[in-house]
């Protein structure tokens, strides 16, 4: 029987046993530092080679706004491709990334509404079933030796999701999406079988986790993957990022400025002639202007069976 639940760690809270937990498989320091670094060198070429497009009220800062932009839909990549190589790290965890549009069916979703979702215990959707929704997680990782299975959303960030209509409908969406995983995986992965499926939204900025609701700060990954390290590993990942992507800003910020200094440079006299036509003001001292400048559990399952 297949047990599904949206509250992803142990019976034994993550965060109370983070400091003393010692899991089979660790990730020592430095171990993923070459694969990384060729991550984060292929998202920031990406990054740097993004050309802007004319934007009438960004003006000169167009390169700027849309580097920042590219890097925050490439951090999210990157924190997935991450993600997938420290699970790898684990022999017993099978990591899906690819052709994951699963069908939300209706009947799953009308089963949800109705009834408490412990009270689905048991429960499984034919993955076939014709239906107009879809959702399309970023991984679902199985245990195959604890027949467990998590279905992962992976956010650089959870503040857009201040509205919590929102996350509950992304919540909504993934449980019911949970609900046919048994079915899927039997059928497009060679008969696998779980006995238990969770789901986890996972917050890349690291904001204060919510396990009753399957929301977990990318610093407790260590309980959620059952992988010491793991946590310390994506951290390292950020910290590459950070320091490529921070370069590839104040290039970008020096260029818009730059550019700002060349438009606004006056022609020869102007300058006198402008000094000569006003009038002086409070602040100006000697010929010179003074110029001030400011800024406008109940805990849940892991990737293993609980006990």
């Amino acid at each position: 029987m297949t047990t599904v639940s949206n509250h992803i760690t142990s019976r034994l809270s993550a965060v109370d046993s983070a400091a003393s937990s010692q899991y089979s498989v660790r990730i020592e320091p430095g171990v993923l530092g070459q694969h990384f670094d060729g991550l984060v060198a292929a998202a920031a070429a990406t990054i740097a080679e993004s050309a802007p497009v004319h934007d009438e009220v960004l003006g000169r800062f167009v390169g700027l706004a849309s580097r920042i932009r590219s890097i925050s839909f490439h951090e999210g990549k990157l924190l997935e491709q991450g993600l997938i190589a420290v699970a790898n790290a684990h022999p017993d965890l099978l990591v899906l990334s690819q052709g994951l549009r699963l069908p939300i069916v209706p009947s799953a979703l009308e089963a949800l509404k109705a009834n408490d979702w412990t009270a689905l215990e048991g429960l499984s959707f034919d993955a076939e079933a014709r239906t107009r929704q879809c959702y399309t997680p970023d991984l679902i990782i199985v245990n195959r030796r604890t027949r467990a299975a998590l279905v992962i959303d992976l956010k650089r960030s959870l503040a857009s999701y201040g509205d919590t209509n929102r996350m509950e409908a992304l919540r909504l969406k993934m449980m019911a999406v949970a609900l046919v995983v048994p079915d899927w995986l039997y059928k497009e992965h060679k008969r696998l079988a779980v006995d238990v499926v969770g789901i986890a939204i996972i917050d890349g900025a690291s904001r204060p986790s919510d396990h009753e609701h399957g929301i977990w700060a990318l610093s407790e990954i260590d309980a959620l993957l059952q992988i010491d390290g793991a946590a310390a590993a994506m951290a390292d990942l950020r910290a590459r990022f950070a320091h490529r992507v921070q370069a590839l800003l104040a290039a970008a910020a020096h260029e818009a400025v730059g550019n700002r200094a060349s438009d606004a440079k006056p022609q020869a006299g102007a300058l006198d002639d402008a000094a000569s036509a006003q009038p002086a003001s409070e602040g100006e001292e000697h010929g010179r202007r003074i110029v001030t400048f400011g800024l406008a559990a109940r805990p849940g399952l892991a990737l293993r069976v609980a006990h």
